[in-house]
């Protein structure tokens, strides 16, 4: 008589070899296959929208008064690489601090996910995992739409995502990092309507930091979406030299590595049973 071996108790061979922050990056995806039309619309319509009223549209007065700021550019390939990494920079703040606020607040996930094997580090690692995940959706999204309207070159459009890609990373570590330690959800709207909305303003997105008054200028430039703005640009349109494109991205990985090393002490201490 044939006798089978007890099938052990616990988890499976194959769950054991999920890396724990996947299992929370698949929780995120998985309520995210709910509204994910929503967001893929909103990630072709919004950028559909800026190209063709602010890119095409505003953009050939800027053209017809030959702006020497632009240095010889349409106004549609240089708003275009801007807007990629403005995108990239709300997308990543406003889908890191409200969920993270959210969830960290009385019977949130967290706290469920909190009651399973997942540690708070592999919490705060799947969250941001997901968060670059919709950075890229939206990113690739976005790329495509600008090189349907000549706004990108078609070889350079990997690039320009990938740079979009390091952007997202650098603002969903620290914003998720921050946002876990929050106890309002007005101190995260006050953060996104004094911080990131005046650098989508005033960072090289819509102009050249050359029209800004001189002493705003250096501000503006430590700022990390100026940096993004101009990594993004470069690598739209092939300008970028080694130095300079070495400094962008030394200063968002920096960015990026700082985050990810705060949130792994502020997740700890805020979730810690």
């Amino acid at each position: 008589m044939t006798t089978h071996a007890p099938r052990p108790y616990g988890p499976s061979v194959r769950a054991r070899t999920v890396p724990p922050a996947l299992r929370e990056f698949a929780y995120w995806l998985h309520r995210y296959r709910r509204t994910w039309r929503g967001t893929v619309v909103l990630n072709v319509a919004n950028p559909l929208l800026f190209l063709t009223g602010i890119g095409a549209g505003l953009g050939t007065l800027v053209n017809d008064n030959n702006s020497a700021a632009l240095e010889g550019l349409s106004y549609l390939a240089f708003l275009t690489p801007g807007l990629l990494a403005a995108s990239a920079t709300q997308t990543a703040f406003m889908d890191s601090a409200d969920p993270v606020h959210q969830s960290v607040q009385a019977k949130g996930h967290y706290w469920a996910a909190n009651a399973t094997p997942l540690s708070p580090v592999d919490i705060f690692h799947g969250h941001v995992l997901f968060n670059v995940f919709k950075v890229a959706l939206s990113a690739t999204a976005f790329t495509a739409v600008a090189v349907a309207f000549g706004a990108v070159d078609a070889a350079r459009a990997p690039l320009a995502v990938l740079a979009t890609l390091l952007v997202g990373a650098a603002f969903a570590a620290p914003s998720a990092a921050w946002a876990v330690t929050t106890r309002r959800q007005s101190t995260v709207l006050a953060v996104l309507r004094f911080g990131v909305m005046p650098m989508f303003m005033f960072s090289g997105t819509f102009f050249p930091l050359s029209q800004l008054p001189g002493w705003l200028q250096p501000v503006m430039q430590a700022t990390p979406l100026w940096h993004g703005v101009e990594l993004c640009r470069t690598a739209a349109l092939g300008t970028g030299t080694a130095g300079g494109t070495a400094v962008h991205i030394g200063y968002l990985v920096a960015l990026m590595a700082v985050g990810l090393l705060a949130g792994r002490r502020t997740y700890q201490r805020h979730l810690h049973s």
